[in-house]
């Protein structure tokens, strides 16, 4: 399996499938995950891990928050966009996920959730087992609304989009004892790739055939990582990008694995590690900020602190 850009799937998409009259070029869009790609169903639940407030939204739609964990639209959301949808699919649990409005897919996805189920409990959000049983409900849903033939078309013909595993690390076990002083991240790595595997299958015998995977991103460049654990340092720590590193590698052996066993999946892994790790370290590359500061003190204080 080769590793591929985030978008990379919409290449593989448009490459097998073409455009059709302007429709949407697969019948719906699935997404499985944490915040990376929740789209508001911390919203409806009891937990502290919520994006229902300013200044998340800021620059969305009417800039208002939705449960987006961003100022603005998700990869997913441009995700559905690239693929022809008009909309996003609705978080499942809002009051959206109704009628037709679940014709075009659903998100399941739960910010602070993970492959190891217990990362979700510790913030009472929705572990990626729960995500499945959703799945699970939603396709009964389905088949009422769209007939049992066409809910079947629907199911196998989808992209699913998978974003998960920064939680487990970051906010469980990097800072839980009962965990790092138990398991070495490889150790670690091994038991989450073990969920992962058995997510993929469930997912396979319920019918995807069309898997979309991102990477860990750079978990040293975290904010709250090199707050925590950088040591006074502004800088990337490196312990925690080398151990995302190791999982996307296992993760990419994993992801092959199954599609060797598995007959017609065609599963993508997506990296967001490199683009996301380059966009930190080499901000020249990727744009120039330009500040216009009028007062010469300020003006002296700023570039000192930014070392400019």
């Amino acid at each position: 399996m080769k590793l591929s850009s985030f978008f990379a799937i919409f290449t593989v998409v448009l490459c097998r499938l073409g455009t059709i009259n302007s429709q949407p070029l697969v019948p719906a869009l699935f997404i499985f995950g944490d915040s990376v790609v929740d789209v508001g169903n911390n919203n409806n639940l009891e937990t502290i891990v919520k994006a229902n407030f300013p200044p998340y939204g800021r620059d969305f739609v009417n800039h208002k928050p939705t449960g987006r964990f961003c100022n603005g639209k998700l990869a997913s959301d441009f995700t559905a966009e690239n693929l022809g949808f008009t909309s996003s699919p609705p978080a499942y649990l809002s009051k959206n996920a109704t009628g037709k409005n679940l014709l075009i897919g659903a998100n399941f996805a739960s910010a602070s959730s993970g492959y190891y189920d217990e990362t979700a409990k510790i913030y009472n959000t929705i572990p990626l087992s729960q995500q499945v049983e959703f799945y699970k409900d939603y396709q009964k849903k389905l088949v009422g609304i769209a007939g049992k033939s066409n809910a079947s078309s629907i199911i196998s013909g989808s992209v699913y989009l998978i974003s998960d595993g920064s939680s487990d690390f970051v906010q469980n076990y990097y800072i839980n004892p009962l965990l790092y002083k138990v398991y070495t991240t490889d150790q670690f790595s091994d038991i989450l790739l073990q969920s992962y595997t058995k997510f993929i299958q469930e997912l396979y015998k319920l019918g995807a055939r069309k898997i979309g995977v991102t990477t860990l991103p750079p978990l040293g460049c975290v904010p709250a990582v090199i707050t925590i654990f950088g040591e006074d340092s502004n800088e990337c720590v490196q312990k925690a990008n080398k151990a995302a590193i190791s999982f996307n590698n296992k993760l990419n052996a994993t992801s092959q694995n199954l599609q060797s066993k598995l007959s017609g999946l065609n599963l993508v892994l997506l990296d967001i590690y490199q683009p996301l790790y380059d966009l930190v370290t080499k901000p020249s590359d990727n744009g120039k900020l330009s500040i216009s500061i009028q007062d010469p003190q300020l003006l002296h204080t700023f570039r000192k602190t930014r070392n400019l």
